[in-house]
């Protein structure tokens, strides 16, 4: 290769090599190189780490971790550099642990060091805790690197859960912030009212702020379906950047509130992973506001590897809204949800469009686009069911209901689930006309999926719904038209406009005329 290529270019070559052409000429041209050599071709040791990573045997893992490890001691702190950035690629341990300690007590380049930290926030324990306790490092990387470190022991040690049960009894003036689909806020607030457990504070486009009556758990929080994610309020910091926006920011999170709150909710460690909400991954930014909310409280860990909690930052009018949000995975309320087709629907909008449906008993339920099942699920949870139909064109999207409807344990349910287009479902289910009380889904919408034709498809729904309902049955579906029933017995009795992740829809219920 041309020595004179810079460095990325060489890199780029380098890369693409199979793994035994790279060791063995490659590298041995970097060992038996000069100094000015070794300077220019050190992209070597970066493609060592990402090749063996991807493709080197297990079994040269040792021998690859010595050669780096003899580069920590190389006279030349970029080849030095590039062996610490390497070697977390091949899985170092403590030997590796142990090299890096050593040179970080003798570094006096400030880069160095911060390479170092980089490094030790992978692959460091306790031996770099107890190192870090006792040195002052002059590029002040100490802070960030323990606090990295500290939540990879603890990561490592025990893995941190969100406590479901726990109950609390003492935040009198708690707000939690329930966020969803614009458009679904009056579900939620309906649905909170119903509870009894909550009373409504305030209600704004995608979010409802709740408080408790009394005593809680975020169990009773979550027997809500209606809502995405929840987050207990933190606090309002006022501004729209720079340093002032920093400080606040870390003291909200390290405030006694959110110590209280984690401390209860959490078994395990205090860990969190912090996200600017709309704003991109913003890294400097959530570097400097961990750091400094690590600075005032120690005991509360920011991790973005698997954290059980995030804090999230909402940019609002004046400033920011800080929340603590659980992060559970699955979430408690779609355990069921054993797999998902594309384009499926989201689990609070079938929770929605059931609470729109309404609650009677006996009831006979079908969905003409069932795919992976969330709206018969749901519908059949809240009781009075005693038969349900499932139609799609893809066999394994019936395959996928009927494993999830399954797993949701609904009890004595008379289920049928067949594949074939929704038009054809009379004759494929071996109804007479005017058997069913209820049809609700959510159709195909031509976004994710293209369908040919979209609005005869919704013509048809509405003609094969005006035939196959009782008088008195509901037909309850998204609608991305603006029209009405063409069948004069399908009769409009509710329509809002929902936000369907960037798009709006309308929401719609249709009662069939009759006694």
């Amino acid at each position: 290769m041309n020595s004179s290529r810079t460095g990325k270019d060489l890199y780029k070559q380098l890369r693409a090599l199979p793994w035994a052409r790279l060791w063995t000429e490659e590298v041995g041209r970097f060992d038996g190189a000069g100094a000015r050599e070794r300077f220019e071709r050190v992209a070597v040791i970066r493609a060592v780490g990402v090749v063996f990573s991807e493709s080197g045997p297990a079994g040269q893992a040792e021998e690859v971790k010595g050669w780096l490890r003899g580069l920590l001691r190389d006279p030349e702190e970029k080849v030095r550099r590039y062996a610490m950035a390497a070697l977390p690629k091949i899985g170092a341990g403590a030997g590796e642990e142990a090299e890096l300690l050593a040179l970080l007590r003798q570094t006096t380049s400030a880069r160095e060091e911060q390479a170092l930290g980089r490094t030790l926030d992978k692959i460091g324990g306790e031996a770099t805790l107890a190192t870090l306790a006792t040195l002052a490092t002059g590029g002040g990387i100490a802070p960030r690197t323990e606090q990295r470190v500290k939540a990879s022991v603890a990561r490592r040690a025990s893995p941190s859960t969100v406590r479901l049960e726990a109950e609390l009894g003492d935040f009198d003036r708690l707000r939690l912030h329930l966020r969803g689909r614009r458009g679904l806020e009056g579900l939620v607030r309906e649905e909170v009212e119903e509870q009894g457990k909550f009373r409504v504070v305030e209600v704004q486009r995608g979010l409802v702020v709740i408080a408790p009556l009394g005593p809680f758990t975020l169990a009773e929080v979550f027997a809500l379906r209606c809502f995405d994610t929840v987050g207990f309020s933190l606090g309002l910091v006022k501004g729209a950047g720079g340093g002032e926006s920093v400080e606040g920011l870390a003291e909200v999170i390290a405030s006694p509130l959110a110590e209280r709150l984690l401390a209860t909710l959490t078994e395990g460690a205090l860990r969190y992973r912090l996200e600017f909400i709309g704003k991109g991954h913003q890294r400097g930014a959530v570097r400097e506001v961990a750091d400094r909310a690590y600075a005032l409280c120690p005991r509360i860990l920011n991790d973005a590897r698997e954290a059980p909690w995030a804090v999230d930052i909402h940019a609002t009018a004046g400033g920011a809204s800080v929340e603590l949000r659980p992060r559970l995975s699955p979430d408690p309320r779609h355990a069921y949800r054993l797999d998902d087709v594309p384009a499926a629907s989201h689990p609070p909008l079938a929770a929605c469009l059931t609470r729109l449906a309404g609650h009677r008993q006996d009831e006979s339920v079908w969905d003409p686009f069932c795919g992976s099942g969330l709206e018969l699920i749901e519908r059949t949870r809240r009781g009075g069911v005693r038969r349900v139909y499932g139609t799609d064109r893809s066999a394994a999207a019936i395959g996928i209901t009927e494993r999830n409807f399954a797993a949701a344990r609904l009890g004595p349910v008379e289920a049928h689930f067949l594949c074939g287009d929704f038009r054809d479902f009379p004759a494929l289910a071996g109804l007479a006309p005017g058997s069913l009380t209820l049809i609700i889904t959510n159709p195909p919408l031509g976004r994710r999926v293209r369908i040919p034709n979209l609005r005869g498809l919704f013509e048809d729904l509405f003609a094969i719904a005006a035939r196959m309902l009782a008088p008195g049955g509901r037909l309850v579906f998204t609608n991305p038209f603006r029209m009405e029933s063409p069948e004069p017995t399908l009769r409009l009795q509710s329509r809002q406009v929902v936000d369907l992740g960037g798009f709006d829809c309308r929401v719609e219920v249709y009662r069939k005329a009759g006694r």
